[in-house]
């Protein structure tokens, strides 16, 4: 039986899709056999992020619907024991029920290791659809007091669910600012939204190619870091703030502010 999780935040734009991705990479990485479901219906872009598009000839709906057997709709990232099920391209949100949905999830459970399902962002349908078929959440919010607030909310209406855990994850967090105290902390988003960290990742432009990070980079090791924690519990949290630390440290934080 799969650990499922859904990963989900309270507005657009904090990396959502993007963590989902990597995270399932970090997985695959260390020989976890992770399937990964696009449960935003009709905008779905999960796809993309993994180098996907296009590959596919069904979908979820597909499935449902009784047009293609499971095995049909899911796709291999080549190379690593990572796949994805492609959301549905050609219906509205409203069409796919949260209970079909649910069932959807339990038949594809026994022959996972993790399923991580990226949630539309917000708080309607969708949402309640890709949350009730989840045992865990990952809320991911970026160190803005907006995204903040928002994944206040969030995190609000998850304690409505039977979940066995949630946990976080900051995303695109700027080391330069951390080390000059101009932006939130993750350690204190973690005690304002009264959650533990799962993971603390770097404003990195890599994070935003999953589908070829075959080079190290900084988002790399702070995915390889979380995956660990989510496996283990290992509680390792990467640091983008500690290369602007010290005398050295201040010189290149002071030649980013300059920039």
């Amino acid at each position: 039986m799969s650990n499922t999780v859904v990963i989900t935040s309270g507005k657009g734009g904090v990396g959502k899709t993007t963590v989902t991705a990597n995270l399932g990479y970090a997985l695959a990485r260390r020989g976890v056999n992770t399937l990964l479901i696009d449960g935003d219906v009709g905008l779905n872009n999960l796809d993309v992020a993994l180098g996907m598009e296009n590959r596919g000839a069904y979908d979820m709906a597909d499935v449902m619907a009784g047009k293609c057997r499971v095995s049909q709709a899911i796709l291999q990232v080549p190379g690593f024991p990572l796949y994805i099920m492609p959301s549905a391209h050609a219906v509205y949100s409203e069409q796919i029920k949260a209970g079909d949905f649910r069932a959807l999830i339990a038949r594809l459970g026994a022959s996972f290791d993790y399923i991580l399902i990226d949630c539309p962002a917000g708080i309607e349908g969708g949402f309640h659809r890709a949350v009730s078929a989840s045992e865990y959440a990952v809320v991911v919010t970026t160190p803005h007091l907006s995204a903040v607030r928002d994944a206040d909310k969030v995190v609000a209406l998850l304690s409505g669910y039977d979940l066995k855990g949630v946990s976080l994850i900051v995303n695109r967090v700027r080391g330069d600012l951390l080390a000059r105290g101009e932006t939130l902390d993750p350690k204190q988003i973690s005690r304002l939204l009264r959650y533990p960290l799962l993971g603390v990742i770097p404003e990195d432009d890599a994070a935003a190619k999953a589908g070829v990070q075959a080079e190290e980079s900084s988002s790399r090791t702070a995915f390889e870091m979380t995956a660990g924690n989510m496996l283990t519990g290992e509680g390792r949290l990467y640091d983008p703030a500690l290369r602007y630390r010290g005398f050295l440290g201040a010189i290149r934080s002071r030649l980013k502010k300059n920039a």
